[in-house]
């Protein structure tokens, strides 16, 4: 008896599976005749067209296709981009039985303009092909007044001690951040420092906060070195501001979220003449020098210490080495401190120099030139040469009694008349007979060492051993050497040793100990 019912059930699934595959059949076929992607294209707007000089405005850069690749753009019209966010979308759209898709990529960037700008035009790569965007013109319309207004709760102001200096003449600029009082951030401000192009730059002090009429400020000062002539324009300070976000409300009223407000600063130029002559240094200064010893033993070191100050910058000044032949040199890094009293900029510059002979030498006289800008002068900072008398290092070969005064210099390359030796032909060398009883006991001596040997830690008798190599050591310790005659003892026989007297030994532990003392 056959199953009809069954035969018919299998009959109708199949019907339905081809009934499925025809209908996505004809899907497709509709999709992909009307349905058309949008052509590959690019497009460059502005958030604004006019603007307030200081204030913020977005260009946004949209390349409608699969893959964009966009060019590194740090500047716009010479400002700096302060901001850059990038991001995809697809969307969809059914027009006239035609449906359209469209996958875009956008870049939008942040920037200050300072003065009227033509945004140029920037090359996008889309699917492989380059396509480019059309210039925008930008106008820039200068504040009607220099102080922000009453309505603005927080501002940015930059200002200059000096709008024209020479080439190596400092310049002091202040960045002033006011905030209205009673203003809650809900974060901390994001901030961004000026850009000084074609200056050395340092912050100077750390940030200076106090109260003025109705609002807080807090300052931050910058000293600028001009390298060379020229007019610089330096490009605005930049920060956002968390603020609370008002439209956004919790159960309970109160505001949560935050919004990021830009600001910026005013930008400034200045102007940067060359110096009549070629200088050192340009500013006001003195020199003051010293050397604690002019007659040592040989051997020992001859400390020099330069001090330069007065109103000016010396935070690239670098005084160059000594060289003197036969005599070897050490020095220190440089010490450097600025500080600004009142409105003037106080510098002062320390370096020592540690000179270590075996013979007499002379140190030479050094001038160092200042241009003083407010007598329009040269001024010659005079170092003089200094003779230094090294005493020879005597040996006396004969016992040395009680009363015999005990030198602490490292006597180095000591050789002995050979007439006071004993002639080597004439030893004689005699061997006496060896008793059998000690021969066993040196048998059981030799067992027992070798017991202890076993079951004692070798580590325990390794010698203490310096990390520090000899040269190394002797650079840290030579600047301490007068602190105390261990220190001092131990710089010469290092320096003994370094010009090639193998009688030194140095106390590895003990050299280990004052480095740490050092250092600690």
């Amino acid at each position: 008896m056959q199953n009809h019912g069954n035969e018919n059930v299998w009959h109708s699934a199949f019907s339905v599976q081809k009934i499925v595959v025809l209908v996505l059949t004809l899907f497709t076929i509709h999709y992909s005749l009307f349905t058309a992607a949008e052509a590959a294209s690019v497009e460059a707007t502005l958030s604004k067209t006019e603007v307030v000089q200081g204030n913020m405005v977005q260009l946004k850069i949209k390349a409608i296709g699969n893959k964009a690749a966009f060019p590194n753009i740090r500047e716009i019209g010479g400002s700096q981009v302060v901001g850059r966010h990038q991001g995809q979308n697809n969307s969809f759209t059914y027009i006239n039985g035609v449906m359209k898709s469209e996958r875009s990529t956008s870049l939008v960037l942040t920037f200050a303009p300072q003065h009227d700008t033509i945004v140029p035009s920037y090359s996008i790569n889309i699917d492989g092909t380059v396509y480019k965007t059309d210039p925008i013109a930008l106008k820039v319309v200068k504040a009607s007044a220099p102080k922000m207004s009453k309505d603005n709760k927080f501002s940015l102001q930059m200002r200059s001690d000096k709008k024209s200096v020479m080439v190596g003449e400092p310049v002091l600029v202040t960045v002033y951040f006011s905030l209205e009082n009673g203003v809650q951030l809900s974060e901390n401000p994001q901030y961004n420092a000026p850009v000084f192009k074609g200056f050395l730059t340092k912050e100077v002090d750390k940030e200076k906060t106090y109260r003025e009429g109705n609002r807080q400020v807090t300052e931050l000062r910058y000293l600028l070195t001009p390298q060379r002539e020229g007019n610089f324009t330096i490009d605005p300070a930049t920060a956002k501001i968390g603020v609370s976000d008002t439209s956004r409300r919790d159960m309970f009223g109160r505001f949560f979220g935050t919004v990021w407000v830009p600001i910026s600063s005013n930008s400034m130029t200045i102007e940067v003449r060359s110096t009549t002559q070629n200088t050192d240094l340009v500013g006001s200064f003195y020199i003051e020098n010293s050397i604690d010893k002019q007659e040592v033993k040989a051997n020992n070191p001859v400390n020099l210490t330069v001090k330069i100050e007065g109103e000016g910058s010396l935070e690239d000044f670098e005084f160059s080495e000594y060289e003197i032949d036969g005599v070897t040199i050490y020095s220190d890094d440089a010490k450097v401190d600025t500080k600004i009293i009142g409105k003037k900029l106080k510098s002062t510059y320390s370096k020592s120099f540690a000179f270590i002979a075996a013979n007499d030498f002379t140190v030479p006289a050094r001038n160092i030139t200042a241009y003083d800008t407010e007598t329009n002068t040269v001024k010659t900072l005079e170092i003089p040469s200094y003779e230094v008398k090294v005493e020879s290092n005597k040996v006396a070969l004969s016992t040395p009694t009680d009363k015999t005064e005990k030198s602490a210099v490292v006597q180095t390359n000591i050789k002995q008349d050979e007439s006071l030796l004993p002639d080597a032909t004439e030893k004689e060398v005699k061997v006496k007979s060896v008793e059998w009883w000690m021969l066993i006991l040196a048998f059981i001596s030799g067992l027992i060492l070798m017991y202890v040997l076993k079951y004692v830690s070798l580590s325990k008798f390794k010698r203490n051993k310096s990390p520090y190599k000899e040269s190394e050591a002797l650079k840290i310790l030579y600047a301490h050497i007068n602190e105390s005659k261990e220190i001092e003892e131990m710089v010469r026989k290092l320096y003994a040793k370094k010009n090639g007297d193998k009688s030194v030994i140095i106390d590895k532990k003990l050299l280990k100990e004052l480095v740490e003392k050092i250092k600690n």
